[in-house]
């Protein structure tokens, strides 16, 4: 099976995993149906949606790059990439299902009141303080970033993919710390901390094999 249908297959079963432990009562730590699930407005179900969209493209990024880069640590990287965010998308496409949430909703409003006028956050996303949080601020790729990316081959290839995905990887820890100074609920905090560590790593290691690069 090739290495694209064995990440979809992946993250099928996940999800299915996901929402059989939910019908259980595991997911959420209790079997009551009257339990208090999160709401359509609150930033549980919008660091979900926002972060299910924000993985989606750095799965994208990577699957490109796996066919256009000749790098062996840079094919790696981004296949690791691409499982770990897509397995990540299936436990929280699985938590809106639980929840009885739709999958989409307006974007980033959970964040409206996040984060603007805290200085320490400047170096994560390109928004400045005050400004207005959106997908494109939290290091998000544009279609012109993705036809180039499409379009290179080699050392240029992986030059252009390590800069997106630190960007990416960036915005990505800032919705991350934003869901933890906003949310309540254990099970997505515990998650979002896991996401910091793990991209915050991840950043080191692309930042490395891009000075790598001749």
């Amino acid at each position: 099976m090739s290495e694209p249908k064995t990440s979809r297959a992946l993250v099928i079963a996940v999800v299915a995993l996901m929402l059989a432990m939910a019908a259980g009562g595991w997911i959420l730590g209790s079997a009551n149906p009257r339990s208090n699930l999160p709401s359509e407005a609150s930033p549980e179900a919008g660091f979900s949606r926002d972060m299910q969209t924000h993985h989606h493209q750095a799965v994208q990024l990577s699957m490109i790059i796996r066919e256009n880069s000749t790098n062996p640590a840079v094919r790696s990287m981004a296949y690791d990439i691409a499982l770990t965010q897509q397995q990540q998308s299936g436990q929280m496409f699985a938590w809106l299902e639980t929840w009885g949430l739709t999958q989409t909703g307006e974007s980033m409003t959970w964040m409206s009141d996040l984060l603007n006028e805290d200085a320490s956050h400047a170096g994560h996303g390109s928004v400045a303080p005050g400004g207005p949080h959106t997908m494109a601020s939290m290091g998000m790729a544009s279609e012109a970033d993705i036809q180039k990316l499409t379009a290179a081959r080699g050392e240029t290839a992986d030059r252009q993919f390590l800069t997106l995905m630190i960007a990416h990887h960036k915005g990505g820890v800032e919705m991350a710390e934003a869901y933890l100074q906003r949310g309540d609920n254990a099970m997505v905090a515990a998650f979002a901390t896991k996401i910091t560590k793990t991209q915050e790593a991840e950043i080191a290691a692309l930042n490395q094999l891009l000075s790598q690069l001749s």
